[in-house]
């Protein structure tokens, strides 16, 4: 039997690959970073096909004006106003944009963990030192853990502004995107308007069965029951003689060294500053 494409590593040899390197801008101290996808997804990919002979059915890039198949470099974006006029924009605008270019994450606060909302969190990334000496990414970490806060902050990545949550998890800086407050919904249900009564003997028996079912949290536990069942269905049917082999043409450092202390000094200084001239 040979060897499922599940049970090989989307990583390049075992290494994951970085896919962004700039620095976290803390006060007047740099700590150079580079950025690894902190998750990967295990689903199985599927692709459509012609139910009767298993050919593979494509989408192809057609213009609407001239009729013409259309490649990806021959491609734009554009954006229709309200009134529908049309923009196009070029990778080169998007590279003039000043957010855009920097490769930086600057940090915009600290807040108590305890205040970021779970629902605003999307995705995570982890943060490597990229430096000779990882003395300020060690400091950023231990300063977080020790103050119990997470930093707030702010960069871009591909093509895109993202605010995100820097926090810790176990010896590694980890950012985690988080979408804008006004891309969160309001929950508003008629059904939520009016309080429904509760019993307190109907409380003390749901807090009864919520206490017979506590348990720490332990993650390895739980299994995509779903995702194992149909790996399951694909072998059997691979190893059944169900499978063919298809026929199908192709679709054309710096600042390492640095004075911490004083770089530190320096941007609380630089804090009570602002504050008192506000």
């Amino acid at each position: 039997m040979g060897v499922f494409p599940w049970e090989v590593s989307p990583r390049h040899n075992g290494v994951m690959r970085s896919i962004w390197k700039g620095s976290v801008a803390f006060g007047l101290v740099n700590v150079p970073v580079k950025v690894y996808s902190a998750t990967e997804d295990h689903d199985v990919s599927f692709h459509q096909v012609h139910a009767e002979d298993g050919g593979r059915v494509r989408y192809q890039r057609r213009c609407e004006v001239c009729g013409e198949v259309v490649s990806y470099d021959q491609i734009a974006k554009a954006y229709d106003s309200e009134d529908g006029q049309r923009v196009i924009l070029t990778a080169e605008d998007f590279k003039s944009l000043p957010e855009g270019i920097k490769h930086e994450i600057e940090v915009l606060q600290f807040v108590p963990n305890e205040q970021i909302d779970p629902i605003l969190l999307d995705k995570s990334y982890y943060l490597e030192p990229d430096s000779r000496s990882p003395k300020a990414y060690t400091l950023l970490r231990r300063t977080l853990q020790e103050t119990d806060r997470t930093a707030v902050v702010h960069f871009s990545l591909r093509q895109k502004t993202k605010l995100a949550a820097l926090r810790v998890r176990g010896d590694v800086l980890v950012v985690q995107t988080m979408i804008w407050p006004d891309e969160v919904r309001e929950a508003e249900f008629p059904a939520l308007q009016e309080e429904a009564a509760v019993t307190d003997k109907e409380l003390a028996m749901s807090a009864s069965l919520v206490e017979s079912m506590a348990e720490d949290f332990d993650p390895s536990a739980f299994t995509d029951t779903y995702t194992a069942e149909l790996k399951q269905l694909l072998e059997d049917k691979l190893s059944g003689g169900e499978s063919f082999t298809a026929t199908e043409t192709e679709e054309k450092e710096s600042g390492d060294v640095v004075d911490l202390v004083a770089a530190l000094r320096r941007s609380v200084e630089e804090r009570k500053r602002a504050r008192e001239a506000s």
